[in-house]
């Protein structure tokens, strides 16, 4: 059970106004996505997070975390306009062209941003398996860390050897692995190749991982919590309580279920751990990484 009074942050939701033309990785079979997700629905979120029996102590989410959803500076700017008058928006994790040849450039118009909190790339969109370790990409991560911000690494469970290769090359640089790099799950057969890479990456000490994003990696009709049990016991003992941080990926996790149907689920496989680690998965250890 949560403290009442601990905050909990999701550190990983996205806001957009549809449009196909913008948003085509959004796909027929995704209609539920293919309309506005607006800051406003933020607040009803928050407040349908607390639980609404008496006697428990389920805090509402009192912090998020805006992350792109396509690759455009269009967006990083207007994500940081929306975040700046939205106090539930603790920070925005953008996207910058980091192969671009002017990334310092880019990067310095950027200085002044303070919500601004991380960039991202699709790399799980790339046709190239060993996207990451592009030479002008590579280039761009390295000036990162000297502008305060953090990478997010958006990757598929067969993308995680080019993964840890890239971590090898930038061991100061704040990391945070998103949605435990999206193994396909089934109830037959557990993911043992993503297990061996993931643990493998886990053991670079500046990477976190955000657990969100995966009940719409189930390859079975239903799921439930003990679908997703064996995935939580690896990431938990792989990251430990101070490196991995709850997330929800709404509004994409609408494909599988509601937003409070995942946090009922996160809350029970988080309950094994102490108040202080707790408190430390559902918002410490994205304050500090993010620096909310």
């Amino acid at each position: 059970m949560l403290d009442k009074h601990l905050m909990l942050i999701d550190c990983h939701h996205h806001l957009w106004t549809y449009s196909a033309e913008q948003y085509g990785w959004i796909s027929d079979d995704m209609s539920r996505l293919k309309r506005d997700f607006l800051a406003p629905e933020l607040h009803s979120i928050a407040r349908n997070a607390a639980s609404k029996d008496a006697a428990s102590n389920d805090a509402a989410v009192t912090g998020f975390v805006s992350v792109q959803a396509r690759q455009s500076l269009q967006e990083t700017d207007e994500l940081l306009d929306i975040a700046a008058s939205e106090r539930l928006i603790r920070g925005v994790v953008g996207w910058v062209p980091l192969a671009a040849a002017d990334i310092q450039d880019v990067l310095d118009r950027y200085a002044g941003a303070e919500l601004l909190k991380g960039v991202r790339h699709v790399v799980q969109d790339e046709p190239d398996d060993r996207f990451l370790l592009g030479r002008d990409f590579n280039r761009g991560v390295a000036q990162l860390k000297d502008h305060g911000l953090v990478y997010d690494v958006l990757i598929l469970a067969r993308q995680l050897p080019a993964a840890i290769e890239f971590a090898n090359q930038h061991p100061a640089q704040p990391f945070v692995l998103n949605h435990i790099a999206k193994p396909e799950i089934k109830k037959s057969e557990f993911d043992r190749t993503w297990e061996f890479h993931l643990r493998e990456l886990a053991k670079h000490d500046n990477m976190t991982c955000k657990f969100s994003g995966i009940a719409t990696q189930v390859r079975d009709e239903t799921w439930d919590i003990e679908t997703l049990r064996p995935y939580w016991d690896v990431a938990l003992d792989a990251f430990g309580p101070q490196r991995l941080m709850y997330a929800s990926d709404w509004p994409v996790c609408l494909l599988a279920c509601e937003y409070q149907r995942w946090l009922t689920v996160v809350r029970e496989l988080a309950s094994e751990l102490s108040p202080s680690e707790q408190a430390d998965f559902f918002a410490n250890n994205a304050i500090r990484v993010y620096g909310l």
